[in-house]
């Protein structure tokens, strides 16, 4: 066992659990660290149902570990992060929403997820190939790394076969571990925190193959094993018989009729039950350390169930903390089942790497959080630029500092950033009023600081193409920022005297303060000075009623500017504008 210090990051839930996993793995491994013995790869897991669009919420599943994980990398130990792609899972319903599907794919409601068909135009072989493409390609940005099981390679290859004989065999312990919970009575229905796996969705709406949650059962006794069917490949099955001797197994298919009768010693074409199956992988690749939902945390669901079957395989139920669901501002909980559920694509289209693993690094598992789409993006910008700025001056309190360096690198190394990270909403304003034109967004931008100007946007991304993305998907057009070509004439004649000066004031001050901070004193300074007071007056120094001044005066600069009452901030706006066209549209 390695002799590194621990972390002295030890005021985050991330250490915490770190620390839990090395003793759990020390325990589970007696004497490695006298002996010599070379250390145990420490061993976390996480689960992922390729059965439709893989969105935030199943994005926990992954940084949860991955996190842990790699604190654990950073203290030295060998770890390994493998990802089960549940690809052998059930093809359950046809998701609303995805392009290129449409009513015919219910035809293959039943199958394994590798033998549907990818939506139309999809370049790859099946479902499940194409909605995992997605996530590896996300995961790779995010700077995840893992190891990818597929389930259907698993079972189809044969590698469960001792388990699942080993299951057969034990079948009435399984089913008398599960019929603890069938007898009693089921909860009062509660909003599910965090969509669960297709297998325990499937039992909770009582389908037509329920037996996925427990196991078949009948006259002829419970099996924790359900084939696919021969002919129609769809898991309607039922199994009417079982030799343990020979492993001579019967099933019929409720779904087309057929019939028979197969070794399963040398079967491959089926899968254990969802509760017995995760407990079996648990044991099998000796996972220490898996979370789960509060759908699976629940009494009677999978991972408590799990925690008594996994010994029947000679294992141990690993650490495993519940987390809460993840949300979107403006939405409510998402499930895969549904199309236009926000996915991790879509989240690093308009936010970096860096930010998105900081949503998920900050808070503990058990607390929900939301991904903004919306302008709240900019808020948590502002406040990711606050805690740089703190780290970098080393006034951030430790748990900050730790969620931040798992925010902008891992074991490996540190993430791609952006070289000049301006403001986001600055840059989201001036791709806005810009619609595109790159050299026009350059001269804005460059404007920003005369002193340090841009000499290419490329020192502006990938933030800027974040917040271009956002401004062309996310805001609608009804929002979007056009200036006016020509004065508002009828608006300009109209002005009393007190706002003819004002407009008097600030073309006065715009050739000196051409920069950002430059016009930021200016606009909030034109009130101050009509009413009276220095423009570097203070908030203290003025009386409450200036900042109704400069709300009005705002508003009026708008306006002109943009025929609406607000708009980008109003620095940002006038430096896309130009001096020469803000002159000409305020009336000089």
């Amino acid at each position: 066992m390695p002799i590194v210090a621990q972390s002295t990051e030890t005021t985050d839930w991330v250490s915490r659990f770190a620390d839990e996993v090395i003793e759990e793995s020390e325990r589970r491994a007696p004497g490695a660290k006298t002996s010599g013995a070379a250390a145990p790869v420490v061993v976390v897991a996480s689960g992922l149902s390729p059965s439709g669009p893989i969105h935030l919420g199943n994005l926990r599943e992954v940084m949860t570990p991955h996190l842990v994980a790699d604190e654990i990398r950073r203290r030295g130990y060998q770890v390994r992060h493998l990802i089960s792609w549940d690809d052998y899972d059930r093809y359950r319903k046809v998701p609303a929403g995805v392009p290129g599907v449409d009513e015919t794919w219910a035809e293959h409601i039943g199958k394994p997820l590798t033998s549907v068909p990818a939506p139309k135009g999809s370049p790859y072989p099946n479902w499940a190939e194409h909605f995992k493409a997605a996530m590896v390609e996300s995961l790779a940005e995010l700077g995840v790394e893992f190891d990818g099981i597929s389930q259907t390679e698993q079972y189809t290859s044969g590698v469960y076969r001792e388990q699942i004989l080993h299951a057969m065999k034990h079948r009435g312990d399984i089913d008398a571990i599960l019929a603890q919970y069938r007898t009693k009575k089921a909860p009062a229905k509660k909003q599910q925190q965090k969509p669960a796996d297709e297998a325990e969705l499937e039992a909770a709406e009582g389908s037509g193959a329920a037996a996925e949650d427990d196991g078949s059962s009948g006259s002829a006794g419970y099996f924790p094993y359900k084939p696919y069917c021969g002919n129609c490949e769809k898991d309607l099955t039922t199994v009417t018989s079982y030799d343990d001797d020979s492993t001579e197994l019967t099933y019929s298919c409720t779904s087309c009729g057929f019939s028979e009768t197969v070794r399963l010693g040398e079967f491959n074409r089926g899968k254990l039950v969802w509760k017995v199956d995760w407990p079996m992988r648990w044991a099998y690749e000796g996972v220490i350390f898996e979370p789960s939902g509060v759908d699976h945390s629940s009494p009677g669901s999978s991972f408590q169930v799990g925690g008594q079957i996994v010994g029947i395989f000679g294992g141990e139920q690993p650490i495993g903390p519940m987390y809460a669901f993840v949300g979107i501002s403006g939405m409510a909980k998402m499930s895969s089942s549904k199309g236009g559920v926000p996915t991790p694509a879509d989240a690093l289209q308009i936010m970096e790497p860096q930010l998105l693993r900081w949503l998920y690094a900050r808070r503990r598992p058990n607390q929900s959080f939301k991904v903004a789409f919306d302008q709240e993006i900019q808020r948590l910008y502002d406040e990711w630029d606050r805690l740089e700025a703190k780290v970098a001056d080393g006034s951030a309190l430790p748990a900050d500092v730790a969620a931040h360096s798992r925010a902008v690198r891992t074991a490996s190394g540190e993430l791609p950033r952006t070289p000049r990270p301006l403001p986001y909403r600055t840059l989201a304003s001036v791709a806005d009023i810009t619609a595109g034109h790159e050299d026009q967004a350059l001269r804005i931008l460059s404007d920003l600081d005369p002193a340090n100007p841009l000499a290419s946007l490329d020192e502006a991304r990938p933030r800027y193409d974040k917040a271009e993305a956002w401004i062309n998907t996310h805001v609608p057009a009804d929002q979007r920022t056009i200036v006016r070509d020509e004065p508002d004439t009828e608006l300009l004649k109209s002005l009393d005297e007190q706002g003819r000066e004002s407009l008097r004031l600030l073309l006065d001050g715009l050739a000196d303060n051409w920069s950002l901070d430059g016009l930021t004193h200016l606009v909030y300074g034109v009130p101050k000075v009509q009413a009276g007071f220095p423009a570097d007056a203070t908030p203290k120094e003025l009386p409450p009623e200036i900042k109704t001044a400069q709300r009005s005066f705002f508003a009026l600069l708008y306006q002109l500017l943009v025929s609406r009452d607000t708009g980008p901030r109003l620095p940002t706006l006038l430096l896309a504008v130009g001096q020469e066209r803000v002159r000409h549209l305020l009336g000089a």
